[in-house]
């Protein structure tokens, strides 16, 4: 029982993780944080 729970926890916390990221909507955007879009480019 307890070999079961010690693999399923982490996968399901994973699972979990993995899901959330997949929901957020900035996956979408082309637009890097990093530099703005007005910033001139050398």
């Amino acid at each position: 029982m307890v070999d079961i729970l010690a693999l399923s926890l982490p996968h399901a916390l994973m699972l979990i993780a993995v899901w959330r990221l997949l929901q957020r909507d900035d996956l979408d955007s082309e637009v890097s944080p990093v530099e703005p879009e007005d910033s001139p480019r050398a």
